[in-house]
């Protein structure tokens, strides 16, 4: 299991069991993590078991991540008066 800093970690496939990784001590990107739990804001740091998933995090420019992109094809208003 590897991770960065803003993929979650999902136990069991509980929605109710996710964390937001905010830390990842290991340059290769293998546990424990630096977490911070969803339901109720507490940060730990965990080593997985076999029964958790890592959901990487969007890259920006991917559908659901920046919206900059979309932005760009837009005409730019004219600020002048």
């Amino acid at each position: 299991m590897y991770a960065r800093v803003g993929d979650r970690l999902v136990i069991s496939s509980d929605p109710a069991r996710s964390a937001l990784i905010i830390g990842v001590p290991h340059q290769d990107g293998s546990p424990p993590y630096i977490v911070k739990w969803l339901a109720d804001g507490h940060i730990a740091m965990v080593s997985p078991s076999a029964f958790a998933r890592v959901i990487p995090a969007e890259p920006p420019g991917q559908p659901g991540g920046s919206r900059q992109a979309e932005n760009q094809d837009r005409p730019a208003s004219s600020s002048a008066t």
